[in-house]
């Protein structure tokens, strides 16, 4: 069997490294059923701490291609992107393409899959913030309502997809950052702070693109009772310098940090501070609260555990919920996600498909 995994932004590297690594356990005793796996990189993140130190730090195999797209406006950079794959498809001839996600390499890569009928598996199926303005939800419905074999890491998530009409090819394998986060758990770097800190990221176009937005926030960092870490995001650090952004004063900022340091400051951290979808989840798995300055958050199932607050962009709201996050005990439930099996089950099911 020949997989075709398509990947293009850092949490996807993170979600590929633990299923190749199912892979290559599984092929030590498959005999004759071998899986081959082919991983087309469309560029989507460039820079090397968003990419190449991923695939260096955590042994992804190494993209068969680059397609080097790029960033770019949403409509050109899919329309570019589903191009390219859909040659590398022609060229290569998968028998499934291995898709994660939300990004706009997710949907190309399944819309290409589709129009030349070759499977589709999705990742992290299932998930929505019901937030049709974001770009990501639309990425979402759309790959997965073209997927053929849907890998929910939740039963809320399996459940969405009922509701939507889709129950066929649906299995709930847990979350495979939880794979990953037990597995590179210890190599994590060591993070020794002078005092107690926020690890704060900020990326989705819906704040860096909105300055009345990223203010509230800036605002609200500014009241943070302890010192806040900001990982800075490459779209977030072209807005600031282009607008001119004032960091507050108790706001210290970093360039993007690759994986093994992210874990190291998340060990290492009082709570998080985030609109990324994925850190939401890391917060989780490590027992640190996390606040999200959005509205609305695809892993609904982590604000009914009590484990994150959506905050938005108020900054009342941002500060109230700094108190929650140093006051409250953590009370994180450790069974939402899985039993840290996912890239194992996931590959236990493709190998069967037919």
């Amino acid at each position: 069997m020949h997989i075709l995994t398509i990947v293009g932004a850092r949490p996807q590297f993170v979600k590929a490294a633990v299923v190749s690594r199912a892979i290559e356990a599984y092929n030590r005793d498959a005999g004759a059923r071998l899986i081959t796996e082919t991983i087309v990189h469309t560029g989507q993140h460039y820079d090397y701490n968003m990419s190449d130190v991923f695939f260096d730090e955590m042994e992804i195999p190494k993209p068969a291609v680059n397609l080097s797209i790029g960033s770019g406006k949403h409509g050109e950079m899919t329309g570019a992107m589903l191009a390219a794959i859909e040659r590398e498809m022609i060229d290569r001839k998968p028998d499934i393409t291995l898709v994660y996600g939300d990004t706009n390499s997710t949907m190309a890569g399944a819309l290409a899959a589709a129009k030349l009928h070759i499977p589709v598996a999705h990742v992290e199926a299932g998930l929505r913030s019901f937030n049709r303005t974001m770009p990501e939800e639309i990425n979402r419905v759309v790959t997965d309502h073209v997927s053929s074999i849907l890998f929910c890491p939740s039963d809320a998530s399996a459940k969405q997809l009922a509701a939507e009409g889709v129950t066929s090819g649906v299995h709930v394998v847990g979350d495979v950052m939880y794979d990953a986060a037990l597995h590179y758990g210890g190599k994590a770097a060591v993070v020794k702070p002078e005092a107690p800190f926020a690890l704060c990221t900020i990326h989705r176009a819906e704040n860096t693109d909105d300055l009345g937005r990223l203010g509230g926030i800036l605002e609200g960092l500014a009241k943070s009772p302890v010192q806040v870490i900001l990982a800075l995001h490459p779209r977030t650090k072209a807005v600031a310098e282009k607008s001119g952004v004032k960091w507050p004063a108790n706001v210290r900022v970093c360039e993007p940090f690759s994986y093994f340091n992210m874990l190291g400051y998340l060990k290492a951290c009082s709570f998080v501070i985030t609109d990324s979808g994925g850190l939401q989840k890391e917060a989780y798995f490590f027992g640190r609260k996390c606040i999200t300055v959005r509205n609305e958050t695809e892993w609904t199932e982590l604000v009914e555990s009590g484990a994150n607050r959506l905050a938005g962009t108020d900054p009342e709201r941002i500060i109230s919920a700094m108190g929650w996050a140093m006051n409250d005990s953590a009370a994180v439930p450790d069974s939402i996600y899985g039993n840290g099996k996912a890239g194992e089950k996931i590959v236990d099911i493709i190998k069967d498909f037919k």
